[in-house]
Parts: structure tokens; sequence; C-alpha cells
């Protein structure tokens, strides 16, 4: 079968102060989401699934469906915060999305292929999707539903100089087996070294050569009732903690733990951007236009 693409689209932008989906970062005013469907289109994959919010509908369809029409197959899924498995219920006073677990959870009667899943505001780079195209298109790899993968980068190529990020950072076994991964919420470079400042005293210190998950998923439909218990566990323990989320990395990570996935990790050599902060866009504006230049993508890019 081929894969589909799965973006992860229904993200609030607290730390950037907007809709960074819809906010033009090419030189002739691409989205990063754009970037993202014209790799994946060069790399083979069939059809893309976005994840949105359903007060974000009609601006999705007149801005982002658009673009694509007669490129590929494109549809769309609600990461609805009341739909809850095992009889849970949202908490009254609770507005905050309920994280990229249960946003993948949305997309579960959407997706019956292999398929990719990624960010809407980050830009992975052509080598990445092909990477992960050419895992997921393997039939060989398709003998076993249950093993994943994971597209990982260097941590120090993935700072922003405009404070903290979340990262899952990983360890991998001789093979490029995920062993674990574990989301540390606020990284930031410090002089010649990188820290986690998430309260720990004094902060853990890391390399900066660690790999990271940036959420570049490589899935199968097994995966859905997979996450649907972890994000139940989740619920159970969690769910009435208004601002707790629930990351793929932890639950990967959680089934990992149980034996109940392999995951290889994907080495690629393509370079990162993020627009975690407003004050990373020029950074990420001059990428474009460089990448545009140096011929790596037409301009405009669905010319």
């Amino acid at each position: 079968m081929t894969p589909a693409l799965l973006v992860l689209a229904a993200g609030m932008g607290s730390r950037y102060g907007g809709l960074k989906q819809l906010d033009p970062m090419g030189p002739h005013g691409e989205t990063v989401m754009d970037y993202a469907i014209f790799d994946a289109l060069r790399a083979g994959f069939g059809r893309v699934v976005f994840v949105i919010r359903r007060d974000f509908e009609e601006p999705f369809k007149q801005q982002v469906l658009s673009r694509y029409e007669g490129r590929i197959d494109a549809s769309y899924c609600f990461q609805d915060m009341d739909a809850l498995p095992g009889g849970y219920t949202r908490p009254a006073a609770r507005t905050k999305p309920w994280g990229t677990t249960h946003a993948i959870l949305a997309a579960r009667d959407a997706i019956r292929e292999p398929f990719a899943a990624i960010n809407a505001d980050d830009f992975y780079g052509q080598h990445s999707y092909k990477a992960l195209y050419d895992f997921l298109a393997d039939p060989a790899r398709q003998q076993d539903p249950r093993t994943y993968a994971m597209v990982g980068f260097t941590l120090r190529s993935t700072l922003s100089p405009h404070g903290t990020v979340a990262r899952g950072v990983c360890v991998t076994d001789a093979r490029g087996h995920l062993q674990s991964i574990r989301e540390l919420t606020k990284i930031l470079a410090v002089g010649d070294h990188v820290e986690n400042q998430d309260g720990t005293i004094p902060p853990e210190r890391l390399t900066g050569d660690e790999p990271v998950s940036l959420n570049m998923w490589g899935f199968t439909p097994a995966l859905f009732p997979q996450i649907e218990q972890a994000f139940t566990g989740f619920l159970a323990r969690d769910g009435q903690n208004l601002t707790s989320e629930c990351y793929i990395p932890a639950t990967v990570d959680e089934l990992i733990g149980r034996r109940q996935c392999v995951v290889e990790v994907l080495p690629t050599s393509s370079r990162w951007f993020g627009v975690t902060y407003r004050e990373d866009k020029p950074g990420v504006v001059e990428a474009m236009a460089k990448l545009a230049a140096d011929g790596a993508y037409p301009a405009p890019l669905f010319g």
C-alpha cells in the first residue's frame, strides 16, 4: 500500500502567538506545510490527511486545501477535545488540547495504510521524507505491522536562540533501534553545552549530540489501538489536570517499555527548521529563500 502523510495541524501556537501553520515563510508566500506536502509528493506519498481544530475548518479549506487541489488527495479530520475513549469526559475548565497522542488518535478512521505523522509547523527536509517513505513502502517491513520508525535529528541543531524548546531526547542501541525517549520541555543552549531547565536543581546537563524526536514518525494502523489504550491510561492518571498533555514520544516510550513495538531511528542529512517563537521566523524565511536560490525547491513552490 502507498503510504499516507498525516499532518498534525491542530496546535494552538501559544508560544508563537498565532496560527503559524498559515504564516508565509517561503519566497512566494509558501507556508512550512506547503514544503511538507511538496517533499512528501516527490518522495512518493499517495495522500495527505490533516488533523485540525473544528474552529479552524473554514480558513483551512480556503487557505490550505485549495493550494493542493489537483496535486494530491487531501482530506482532514478534527481533533475534538470531547472525543475521549473509555467513557471519560473533558473537565469543564479545560481549554488546552490533549496533545499529540490524541491528535494522531483522531485520525484512526481516516488512515488504513502505513503513514508518516508530522508536525505542521516543522520543516524536515527532502531526505527525511524519502527515508521515511522508503521505510514505510518496503514490503518486507510491512510484514511486521508493529515495526515503526522515527527520523532522528541532532539536539544542538534544533534549538532556538529565543527561548526553551521541547524535544524528545532518545537513547538508541547498536542496531539503531530506539530504546527510550524522554520528552523534555525546557531545553536551552547555555554556553558550550545544553541544559534541561525543567525545574531540576542543578539543571540537567546534555551534550547537544543526543538524537531527538521532532515528531516525524512512521507508523502503521496497528498503532491506533495501542495509543487508545495508552491515552486511556493517561486520562486515568492525569485527566483532571487542566494543562497536562499526552505526547506521542512518551506514548511510544511506553510501548517500547512494554515490548509492544520496535522503532527504528532513521538518520537524515536534511536540515531542520522550526518556528517555536515568532522571533524564529526571520531565520526560517532566510533559509527558505536560500533553498530556492540554490535550486533545491522551485519558486514558486507550486508554480
